[in-house]
């Protein structure tokens, strides 16, 4: 099984009709990539603190449906996360966020984690804002020192960073315990490193988003492989780089032996297109990649 930990929240998602209408979506990073992982059939389990309020019942709903095991996600009476896209032409997304007092910021660190599980991701807003950011890291490094398979995506929102410095700090503070980062090229400029620095800190690889320029990988042993981005009508790209999260882990999780990189970024790079042609964080089935993508 894999373990995704991190908030849910809800994004307002911006819709043509009616004009300046916001449309309610299930979103935050990890959410996207537990519900992804679960879409495309690998054992998945969520772990975060989740509001009893009715914004809470739909992420639940949206994570059961997609068969995702919900033993690890604790209850709270505050009002859960809303995120506001604004999205520009080309479908990318920044955020204004509405986090005070809110039900996932008060995650508590969970009992180990059960012996099945293989691997643990973590990253975007449940590493910045604390109490819980700390529980989070607190869980990272517990279960990296179990011998897990650990992915970290940072997922920058810097409109929540209150001290840039402090973060990068931290940031680097966890990569000993980390076995992939994954994280974007805008990312990675706002972070100010390189692939090869970050290796050296630890993970065994660096995998890079660059949007329409495609996936690339760096590993510790020098090898360093690059895959396109498939070609869609995009309609946003909200999701896209947490369904990359999911196709990676259920690639290398399932996989005892050595990595084929071009395979599992091709993999991965597929999933992210099927995720860029509809609106919102909606990550496609395993049947719909099997399918084959739309012609753009």
């Amino acid at each position: 099984m894999i373990v995704v930990g991190g908030e849910a929240l809800i994004d307002l998602v911006p819709v043509a009709e009616p004009p300046g209408a916001l449309l309610p979506r299930p979103g935050g990073g990890p959410y996207n990539t537990a519900l992804a992982l679960g879409r495309l059939g690998a054992p998945v389990a969520f772990c975060s603190r989740i509001s009893t309020d009715g914004f809470g019942a739909s992420l639940l709903g949206g994570l059961e449906a997609a068969g995702v095991d919900l033993s690890l996600v604790q209850r709270g009476p505050e009002p859960t996360t809303l995120a506001v896209p604004s999205l520009a032409p080309d479908g990318s997304a920044a955020y204004g966020f509405y986090v005070e007092g809110t039900a996932d910021r008060l995650f508590r660190l969970p009992p180990a984690l059960p012996e099945g599980v293989r691997a643990l991701a973590l990253g975007t807003c449940s590493l910045v804002l604390e109490p819980g950011a700390g529980a989070y890291e607190a869980l990272l490094i517990r279960e990296s020192g179990r011998g897990l398979l650990t992915l970290l995506d940072p997922n920058i929102r810097p409109a929540l960073i209150a001290d840039p410095a402090a973060y990068r700090a931290r940031f680097l503070s966890w990569l000993p315990y980390v076995g992939v980062l994954k994280l974007s090229e805008e990312d990675a400029a706002w972070l100010g490193g390189r692939p090869a620095d970050w290796l050296a800190a630890g993970p065994s690889a660096v995998v890079l988003t660059r949007g329409a320029g495609g996936l690339t990988v760096w590993t510790r042993e020098g090898a360093e492989h690059s895959v396109p981005a498939r070609r869609v009508a995009v309609v946003d790209t909200i999701g896209a780089g947490d369904t990359v999260n999911a196709a990676l882990l259920h690639r290398l999780a399932g996989s005892p032996g050595p990595v084929n990189w071009p395979e599992v970024l091709s993999y991965a790079a597929a999933a992210a297109a099927l995720t860029c042609t509809r609106a919102g964080a909606e990550p496609p089935y395993a049947a719909e990649l099997s399918a084959g993508l739309p012609t753009p």
